[in-house]
């Protein structure tokens, strides 16, 4: 990986992190991108594909689709639609149907899911511009970079408690890899930066109700992500301390102090292998426990269980939502929920969408009613590069049932093509991706949905 210097990123105080992370980024080529980020780039678009064609026919799908059609004869394509709009419009409804099922890529040090901002904001604008898949590839890493070394700086316990980690996040990935895409100079990247900053928002407010706004927030910083290069491609001209200045982002969160441990573009990494695509639809602070409980229900019938226990890191109890035993009145609020989740697999035997459909089904609440959810020393130890879970069941006959994993089992890339194929993604689609950094013209890509 061909990397700046540490003065380059941004560790002499005569340069701004805006800068830095800018200066680096563009030191890269295409050829600097290693074989393994290069396959990681086109599962993770395959799976932000497959995620937005199901997640079509869903409320806050058709909503997004319906407010974006109002204004059609854009140049930008809507996933799975024949609609054309702005780039903007196309970037916010995309991303919110790349999150509207809950199972999106998950960067677990950031606690944000930057695939689903930074693919479709660079899609958009493929769509306007055209652009190599090679440079796509470099553009979507480097966003990744970005919005990864920011989320491991910022986000924490008490963080998440009140704002939505990918929201903050993903606007300034999002911003750094659209100029990556457009080629713009390293003044323009600092501004789309500074830009970008200024609308890095969202909060945790929503899964105490199961409210709909977590799954706009993606919409919002694809959207916010391309406005901002666009204008700084315009000349808008923005602070270039927004992130580090006495009132930039890291000290408005109070987070100053934070700043020296934001360091992108490391010798040898790539934030983007640190991601993994998740199994269920649901919080990824369930995936482990749901595989514990699917793993400890074989050969059982849900009604021969009298107790559960499930065990899994700090993190996971305390983030919002995610400790949460009823009552269920709408899907997120049964997504966000350990004690829900691990009910419905055992009830269902599977993990799929339709688990999230039985709100008020007696033997999963009843399953709910007999669970006790709690932290592990060691699996809080170990998170985040491991998220480990343990699903004790105690059975009617007193017989129990232990099964513990040290970490979730992300979905495989087979899987996220059958997954993509299943929501009537097409051959030659899966094609263009699979040939990615071989197309001329990544805009066409979405003419094969």
């Amino acid at each position: 990986m061909a990397v700046a210097s540490s003065d380059t990123l941004g560790r002499m105080s005569a340069v701004s992190l805006s800068r830095s992370m800018a200066r680096a980024a563009r030191s890269l080529c295409p050829e600097d991108v290693p074989a393994s980020v290069i396959a990681k780039v086109k599962t993770g678009l395959l799976d932000m594909l497959s995620c937005a064609l199901e997640a079509r026919s869903l409320p806050w799908g058709c909503q997004a689709i319906q407010m974006a059609g109002r204004a059609p004869n854009g140049i930008a394509s809507i996933i799975g639609t024949p609609l054309r709009v702005s780039s903007g419009d196309a970037a916010f409804v995309n991303a919110t149907l790349g999150h509207g099922l809950v199972r999106e890529d998950m960067h677990t040090g950031a606690v944000s899911h930057l695939g689903v901002v930074i693919h479709p904001a660079l899609l958009a604008l493929s769509q306007r511009e055209p652009a190599t898949g090679k440079n796509f590839i470099l553009a979507a890493a480097c966003g990744y970079e970005v919005g990864a070394a920011i989320g491991r700086a910022l986000v924490d316990r008490e963080f998440a408690a009140l704002h939505r980690p990918t929201g903050t996040t993903g606007p300034i990935a999002g911003a750094l890899a659209g100029s990556m895409l457009l080629g713009l100079s390293e003044d323009a990247t600092v501004s789309a930066i500074g830009l970008a900053a200024n609308t890095a928002s969202g909060l945790n407010e929503w899964p105490y109700s199961g409210a709909d706004e977590m799954f706009f927030h993606p919409g919002f910083a694809a959207r916010n992500a391309v406005t901002a290069v666009e204008l700084a491609e315009l000349g808008a001209f923005a602070s270039e301390t927004a992130l580090d200045g006495r009132s930039g982002l890291f000290a408005a969160l109070g987070r100053s102090d934070r700043l020296s441990s934001v360091a992108p573009f490391q010798p040898g990494v790539w934030e983007i292998l640190s991601v993994y695509y998740k199994p269920a639809p649901a919080c990824n602070y369930a995936q482990t426990a749901c595989q514990a409980a699917l793993a400890a229900i074989d050969g059982i019938k849900s009604s021969d269980i009298a107790g559960i226990r499930v065990a899994c890191s700090a993190a996971a109890v305390a983030y919002p939502g995610c400790n949460y035993a009823g009552p269920f009145n709408r899907i997120l609020q049964a997504k966000m929920s350990i004690q829900y989740c691990v009910a419905a697999t055992l009830a269902r035997g599977r993990i799929e969408e339709a688990n999230y459909r039985l709100l008020h089904d007696p033997e999963l609440l009843r399953l709910i009613s007999v669970m006790t959810l709690d932290p592990d020393p060691h699996f809080t130890a170990n998170y985040p590069a491991a998220q480990g879970a343990e699903v004790v069941l105690t059975l009617r006959n007193g017989e129990t049932i232990t099964r513990r994993m040290r970490d979730l089992v992300p979905a495989t890339p087979a899987e996220i093509r059958a997954r993509f194929l299943a929501a009537g993604g097409t051959e030659a689609a899966a094609s263009f991706v699979d040939a990615l950094d071989e197309q001329d013209d990544v805009g066409m890509l979405l003419t094969h949905l």
